[in-house]
């Protein structure tokens, strides 16, 4: 069975956009300076169409050789957001620009909780240590 045109183009578009991303698109090359290493972060969205029509005519028949015409078109969008500085055993996430939303929000202040849960679990368990249980 002969494969459609349209497949082609499909193919060919998601082969290019595959060739302009990969995961270092996303989360870059480190940078490192003595003792921090600095790793920036991007979103990356995309999109794509594809379509096509077979045309007739008197001398053509449907299915024919030629009797097809389309395009396809692709659109990239890459936005820096954020770096990870690692220093040591500690990492940070430093924002670009403000969060937008509640779920960008979230996300930059999971560092905190975890730090202060971290240093009251600590404080706990140095108070039990000093009172002898």
């Amino acid at each position: 069975m002969k494969e459609h045109p349209v497949n082609d183009m499909m193919g060919s578009t998601m082969e290019k956009i595959k060739a302009m991303i990969d995961v270092n698109t996303v989360v870059g090359e480190p940078i490192v300076t003595g003792e921090v290493t600095i790793i920036p972060v991007s979103r990356v969205s995309f999109g794509f169409a594809s379509g096509g029509s077979d045309f007739a005519s008197k001398h053509q028949k449907p299915g024919g050789e030629n009797a097809f015409g389309g395009g396809s078109g692709a659109g990239v969008n890459l936005e820096p957001i954020a770096f990870l500085i690692v220093r040591g055993e500690n990492v940070r996430l430093l924002p670009i620009m403000p969060p937008c939303g509640p779920i960008d929000r979230a996300i930059d202040v999971v560092p905190e909780v975890v730090d202060k849960i971290t240093t009251f679990v600590e404080k706990q368990q140095e108070k039990k240590d000093t009172a002898g249980f």
